[in-house]
């Protein structure tokens, strides 16, 4: 195998037998002594007027081939191993029990919500006709979060270690081998629930089990170990292990563990509001007006400091659409997605600010659930700021950096509606003010960010968890429960897919080293 890295023009890199033949000069070969070839890097470089793309091709000459994936990863039988109870099925519960499988444990994975065939039904009906299953919707269900909103899986966690796994994994289960070397892979969410769908049928193939509309209820603790977990189904199911994925909207199970005194402590987390623009705008932007026939819907990210407060851009959805994300009736939540196309007529990010612990109303040590408290007070404020529906209080970005009420609002992506509303107004002021000091900043780096094409809509609640499961730092388990391994978002220590899955999979080999 050889290795060579090029520069190129988009047009140039859309063209294999154009980089295949400079390949093949620089290294002194003909195109036709090379047998097969893999992109192994990709990235754009935007910043200047002339685009480029820089790109690594990995090289394989004289009839050597590049090995299959699907080669380093074995899932073999484990129907009669020692079973794991896995809770919940988002990206950490998904790969822990893969990972499980490979260490020749069998995961029983319990999901409060649906599968993802019956999940999209439910997501149509909350967009359509705003009825909300609370636990079945863009945040609960077969592929967690991460499955209805967008299913990007940047990150920058690399010192969790070796990213490369997650991505194979999701590549030989249906994923475009595109996401192996884009500098930014993505799945896209059109693609995700087919491919989730996958690594379901590889844990029952192996002999695992999978049960859907299986909330968990309770944990029974004996001497400092979990020994049953009883689920919404009335089953009590004996634990030689537990594994915590529930995400970080589970608030019932953050109560549940606090009453039988796990211990839990309030973490930072990040609130703001959704921005929407023209996607021909930002690609505009981005790429300086130049032609965008070879090139990806452009993406930002963006961040400053207001007042020792970061403000930043979340979860940035090119050519995406933004869509309701609430899981309890009464309250309003915003998130964004994007389709593996990215085409759609605009594009939108969370922007948010940071929240510390000095920030939230009643902290204290005796109420680790007072960042979730402060959440949801937002969230019912947004509810009501929507004449009690989930249509998104919106307002024209220049009228909120202004403290104006808006008296139109562009055409949105956003399906449920919008409803004209003085955001900048009753959102808490703490966060209303970095807000429109961090739009002015971020208009200083992308000149025509702040524009009356664009505007908010509110509000983007759920960032990361306001609560961490503390888990000694070592075995990764609770630290007050030895068999407990909770992980993922919704134990504070991770955000994003990839993170996410990352830290299942360690809790999976953690829960080998006590097992085996």
């Amino acid at each position: 195998m050889q290795q060579v890295d090029l520069i190129l023009t988009p047009h140039d890199a859309s063209d294999s037998k154009f980089y295949l033949s400079k390949a093949a000069k620089i290294l002194g070969v003909q195109t036709s002594d090379i047998t097969s070839h893999s992109i192994t890097k990709k990235s754009i470089d935007a910043r200047g007027r002339d685009i480029i793309v820089n790109m690594r091709l990995s090289l394989f000459l004289h009839g050597e081939k590049s090995p299959e994936l699907s080669e380093k990863y074995q899932y073999n039988d484990v129907s009669g191993k020692p079973s794991v109870v896995v809770v919940g099925m988002g990206p950490a519960g998904l790969f822990a029990a893969l990972r499980l499988v490979e260490l020749g444990l069998k995961p029983i994975v319990l999901e409060r919500g649906k599968n993802v065939t019956e999940r999209k039904r439910d997501i149509a009906l909350l967009s359509t006709q705003h009825v909300l299953n609370e636990e079945s919707n863009y945040c609960f269900g077969e592929g967690g979060a991460g499955t209805f909103s967008d299913g990007k899986l940047y990150t920058r966690s690399n010192k969790r270690g070796d990213i490369s796994r997650i991505l194979e994994i999701f590549s030989i289960h249906g994923a475009d081998k595109s996401i192996l070397y884009d500098a930014r892979p993505h799945i896209g969410t059109d693609k995700l629930p087919k491919i989730i769908a996958s690594m379901r049928e590889t844990i029952l193939r192996c002999g695992g089990e999978v049960h859907f509309s299986t909330k968990l209820v309770d944990i029974k603790i004996s001497d400092g170990k979990v020994t049953s977990v009883t689920t919404s189904c009335g089953n009590e199911i004996p634990a030689n292990a537990v594994i915590l994925a529930t995400g970080h909207s589970a608030e019932d199970v953050y109560q549940m563990l606090h009453q039988k005194s796990v211990k839990l402590e309030s973490k930072g987390f990040a609130m703001g509001v959704r921005v929407e623009h023209p996607r021909e705008l930002i690609d505009d932007i981005r790429y300086h007006g130049a032609d965008t026939t070879y090139l990806p819907t452009a993406s930002y990210n963006l961040a400053t400091q207001v007042d020792g407060r970061g403000v930043y851009s979340f979860c940035m959805c090119p050519g995406g659409q933004i869509v309701p994300a609430c899981t309890t009736k009464g309250q309003n939540v915003v998130n964004g997605m994007s389709a593996a196309a990215r085409r759609n007529r605009w594009s939108n990010s969370g922007i948010v600010v940071e929240i510390r612990q000095e920030d939230i109303p009643n902290v204290s040590e005796d109420n680790p659930l007072c960042g979730l408290e402060y959440q949801k007070s937002v969230e019912k404020l947004t509810y009501i700021n929507a004449g009690s529906s989930i249509a998104a209080p919106a307002q024209r970005l220049t009228d909120f950096i202004k403290g104006k009420m808006s008296s139109s609002l562009p055409e949105t992506s956003y399906v449920p509606g919008t409803v004209i509303s003085p955001v900048h107004f009753w959102l808490p002021e703490f966060i209303s003010d970095r807000l429109r000091q961090g739009f002015k900043d971020f208009d200083k780096k992308m000149r025509g960010f702040v524009t009356d094409e664009a505007q908010i809509l509110a509000t983007e609640t759920r960032t990361s968890s306001p609560v961490r499961i503390v888990r000694d730092e070592e075995h990764l388990n609770c630290v007050n429960v030895s068999n407990l391994f909770p992980c993922g978002e919704g134990a504070g220590y991770a955000g994003g897919i990839v993170s996410s899955a990352m830290d299942g999979e360690k809790a999976a080999e953690a829960v080998a080293q006590i097992i085996h």
